[in-house]
């Protein structure tokens, strides 16, 4: 028999994370690694488990595994919390107002700005000289 899980896929600049939920002894993987060793800055692993406290779901009856490629350690960490508030949505559709109010279903729309022809950077411009 399968192993029943719900996944959930966050991004957040050029991050991409798929996060799957199951039933388990509360292990926590993060690209084969303990998620501690993974996410070792200050108040990550908070972040990232802020919807499952807001679900008020246990976290040691239930195993996450997450898949997260791209980006940086602050792109990957709200992409795996959007992936975890997702899959916890397809758990239990009633957590939508929840996840809604705690803002954990909100897709950050914010990505680098192009750099534009004639400017060194998006928005910074050569120096003026007058003569």
């Amino acid at each position: 028999m399968a192993v029943q899980y719900y996944e959930g896929i966050g991004r957040r600049k050029e991050s991409t994370a798929r996060v799957r939920l199951m039933n388990g002894a509360g292990v926590f993987m993060v690209n084969k690694k303990p998620a501690e060793a993974y996410f070792t800055r200050l108040g990550d692993l908070e972040t990232i488990l802020a919807p499952l406290e807001a679900a008020g779901e246990n976290r040691s009856v239930m195993d996450i595994t997450v898949l997260v490629k791209g980006g940086g350690v602050t792109g990957q960490t709200d992409a795996v919390q959007l992936g975890v508030a997702r899959a916890l949505l397809k758990m239990n559709p009633d957590l939508r107002p929840t996840m809604r109010k705690g803002g954990f279903l909100t897709r950050d729309p914010r990505v680098k700005e192009r750099k534009k022809p004639g400017l060194k950077r998006a928005r910074k411009a050569p120096t003026y000289t007058k003569r």
